[in-house]
């Protein structure tokens, strides 16, 4: 059910100072930053609970910022991204731990590829970054296997729920408002503002000042769904899965262990949750339709690859965990997309801002990306 709004009515519809769509941990955000600046704001969010798609189903790490092209809005948003969400997990009690991350070389024809990672790392602002001879790096994780690896000190884990629920419970003290069960149907830019049609038990029409397409896997479909935005400027959507296996039994490692990137992912990567559990993930399996079923018998590609690091991984040790989706806007075999944030100056559209291609590093830069999208519309 849609909140009464408070601002009275304009030609019989209700109007707001702004509406953030989607109530993933990217709007969460930008609903706190927009009501943190004086603004009214609805959150609007099509399931029954907040961040139940993308934000539920990834690795729960906190970035350093390694992996980006420099000067990039994922290299910068995640840097700045990292120590704000370290602070804010701090202040509001948010469970968090800054485990640190081994990218490792597992033969010698890598290890230049690790040193590249590390100028590029080190060029994105992490001054923490150390390379480890095997020795070091057994010292630190003794069941490893490589030949270098390279030390992310700053890398940690997070819990995404009680990161989201404390971005909410800010928000919420500052007068915005999230208004579950409440799709976004239509709509149109009208001279007055944002027009949007919601659905729901109860549907209903009004006008806003400012939109946030914060829609995740949505958000393409969502712009194109307002009559007056220029299609040209929706970027073709590309849906990436990524598998995760948990581990039966107790993990070997404290640290967080990834291969070197591979096209479209980060490569099969171990990572742990605050309990200590370990799991494995993502790939990546390019699908047409969303889709969270995890196959068991992909698993079984998962073997080899793990083993190169971690060869004392046994048969049988790998099972069926979730699955979540990246929102990519590049496709298999394309250069990866930086994310695009784009506002008026882009499309020509006062007060809107879309969020296209939000994926990993999101979680990270949640509160750099929203002090951005609040800074360009308030």
């Amino acid at each position: 059910m849609l909140p009464t709004l408070g601002r009275g009515k304009s030609n019989s519809m209700e109007r707001i100072g702004a509406v953030v769509i989607g109530a993933g941990v990217i709007g969460l955000a930008c609903g706190r930053a927009l009501a943190r600046r004086g603004i009214e704001t609805l959150i609007l969010e099509r399931h029954s609970a907040f961040g139940t798609e993308i934000s539920a189903r990834n690795s729960e790490v906190i970035h350093a910022g390694l992996y980006y092209p420099q000067a990039s809005l994922k290299a910068c948003f995640c840097v700045e991204g990292r120590r704000q969400v370290y602070a804010f997990c701090a202040s509001h009690g948010v469970s968090h731990r800054r485990c640190g991350k081994l990218v490792v070389a597992t033969s010698k024809e890598q290890e230049f590829k690790l040193d590249a990672l590390m100028r590029q790392g080190r060029a994105n602002g992490v001054d923490d970054l150390r390379l480890l001879t095997t020795a070091e790096a057994r010292a630190l994780e003794p069941e490893l296997q490589c030949t270098a690896a390279l030390l992310s000190p700053s890398t940690g884990i997070i819990d995404s729920y009680g990161l989201m629920l404390a971005l909410l419970g800010d928000a919420e003290g500052d007068g915005a408002v999230l208004a579950l069960n409440s799709p976004v149907v239509g709509g149109c830019v009208s001279d007055g503002g944002i027009e949007l049609d919601i659905g729901g038990a109860e549907p209903m029409r009004l006008r806003a000042d400012r939109v946030v397409n914060a829609a995740g896997l949505s958000a393409p479909t969502m712009a194109s769904c307002i009559a007056g935005f220029p299609s040209r400027h929706v970027p073709k959507a590309y849906l990436a899965k990524g598998n995760y296996y948990s581990l039966t039994g107790r993990s070997p490692f404290s640290h967080l262990v990834y291969p070197l990137p591979e096209p479209g992912g980060l490569g099969v990567h171990l990572t742990l949750d605050l309990g200590g559990q370990a799991r494995f993930g993502p790939d990546v399996e390019w699908i047409e339709a969303p889709d969270y079923a995890v196959d068991p018998v992909r698993a079984e590609g998962f073997y080899a690859e793990v083993r190169r690091y971690w060869p004392g991984l046994a048969d049988s040790a790998l099972v069926p965990a979730y699955a979540g989706i990246r929102p990519k806007i590049s496709g298999p075999g394309e250069q990866a997309a930086d994310f695009l944030i784009q506002g008026p100056e882009a499309h020509g559209i006062p007060g809107w801002i879309n969020l296209f291609g939000i994926e990993s590093p999101g979680l990270t830069a949640c509160l750099a990306i929203a002090d951005h999208v609040a800074d360009q519309i308030s």
